[in-house]
Order: structure tokens, then sequence, then C-alpha cells
């Protein structure tokens, strides 16, 4: 009995044929197919995220800074990668860009404010995630830039 199998084993053909490797790289060529554009968007979702984390530390902070001095910060300054508020200084996820504007010509006049946090590598790169303060706080996706009455804080 041994020896049979013995002897089956050694005529039979060891390795694969063409035919088994070519179905084999399909079936790997249709998983990345698949795999790929999924990663891709996973990436932009994060990015997504980040912008939405930095928009609402931003906020956090102008309201902690209101809180203490009675008015918003009279100046505002966005640094790349950074923003600084009065004389705390936030620090943004890597590659966003944020803007923030007031209701009036201070911030010591203000009484709502609109932040934009932007990335190229986003979802959205141009319009990115907005934040106003009088109208709800975060807006939705695609909202755009903070326009009118808010006008550009003080350098």
């Amino acid at each position: 009995m041994l020896a049979r199998i013995r002897k089956s084993m050694e005529e039979k053909d060891e390795g694969f044929t063409l035919i088994e490797l070519l179905v084999v790289i399909i079936i790997i060529g249709i998983l990345a197919a698949i795999a790929i554009p999924v990663f891709l968007n996973q990436r932009k979702k994060a990015v997504d995220s980040s912008m939405k984390s930095d928009v609402r530390t931003i906020a956090n902070e102008l309201e902690t800074f209101a809180t203490d001095a009675q008015a918003y910060p009279g100046t505002v300054t966005p640094v790349v990668g950074q923003i600084t508020i009065g004389t705390s200084v936030v620090t943004l996820s890597s590659g966003n860009t944020a803007v923030v504007k007031y209701d009036a010509a201070t911030g010591a006049a203000a009484t709502a404010y609109c932040i934009q946090v932007t990335n190229p590598k986003g979802t959205d790169p141009v319009k990115g995630y907005t934040y106003i303060s009088d109208k709800g706080g975060l807006q939705a996706a695609g909202f755009g830039a903070c326009v009118a009455p808010y006008t550009n804080a003080p350098a």
C-alpha cells in the first residue's frame, strides 16, 4: 500500500499549470481593483475628520478666550500649521489651513465668528469645513467660504 502511494507521488508532476497561474493573477487583479479605490476613499475620510476636529478645537479656543476676556480676541493669526488665538497657539493637523472671520471689524466688537478649515487632500479641497457660531456650529459639508457679513479679523 505504501509502495503504491510512493510510486504515485513519484510519477505525479509537481507545480502549477499556466492556466492555474493565470486564474490566480486575474483574481488578485480583481481584488486590487476593488481595494485600491476603497483605500483612497478612506484616506479622504481621515483628512475630513482631521478638518472637523481642527474646526472644533479652534471654536473651543475662541469660546474659552471669550469666556475669560468677555470678548473675542482682537487678533487671530493663521500661520502654516497653526493658528494663534490671543496668546494660545492651536496646532493644526498636517496639511490643514484655517481662516477665522468675525461679524464685526474687530474681535472685541464681534458677537459671532466663522471658521473655515481646508485641506487639498480632503473630499472638497476648496470649501473644506465651515463653522459659524451663530448658525448652529459646524455646517454641512461643502457649505462654502465664510462670507459677508463676516470680515477678516485684523492681523
